[in-house]
């Protein structure tokens, strides 16, 4: 599994011009499935996102979780973030689970991210054109791939 993670001061998800979902200050985490990834990678990497201390403390340091700012968190399922663009003009996306294996994966995440971050999780829906605006604060971006971080 792979992982956007982006530090917002505002994220807000809209389905066909409706507002689906909205969170405050927290983060927007773009999360793409591969076909080799189980229910262990899910764990490990909710357990990650939903301690990842990224929000400054009062001596300006990265020393914060979002439970820790009562903050809330926007998970969108991102097949895309499987695209290898080695060759050619057109990524091929033959890495990205296929989505009866993708789905049910990015649903067990959510669930277990809820459990290791106690706050607010909301999310887009699965397999839907979303459009996203978001207000990434600092900017902070972190990429969290499981295949490299549990070896």
């Amino acid at each position: 599994m792979k992982a956007v993670i982006q530090r917002v001061s505002r994220a807000r998800l809209t389905i066909e011009g409706r507002v689906h979902a909205e969170i405050g200050k927290g983060l927007l985490i773009l999360l793409g499935v591969t076909h080799e990834d189980t229910q262990s990678e899910g764990d490990y990497l909710a357990k990650k996102c939903g301690e990842v201390r990224i929000f400054t403390d009062s001596q300006d340091k990265m020393n914060l979780s979002a439970h820790d700012v009562d903050g809330g968190m926007l998970v969108v399922s991102n097949f895309t973030l499987y695209a290898d663009c080695h060759k050619g003009r057109r990524p091929a996306f033959v890495e990205a689970a296929r989505p009866e294996q993708a789905e049910p994966l990015y649903e067990y995440f959510v669930e277990r991210l809820k459990y290791w971050s106690n706050v607010p999780v909301e999310t887009g829906v699965f397999g839907a054109d979303m459009k996203i605006e978001l207000v990434n604060d600092g900017p902070v971006t972190l990429v969290m791939d499981t295949a490299e971080m549990m070896k």
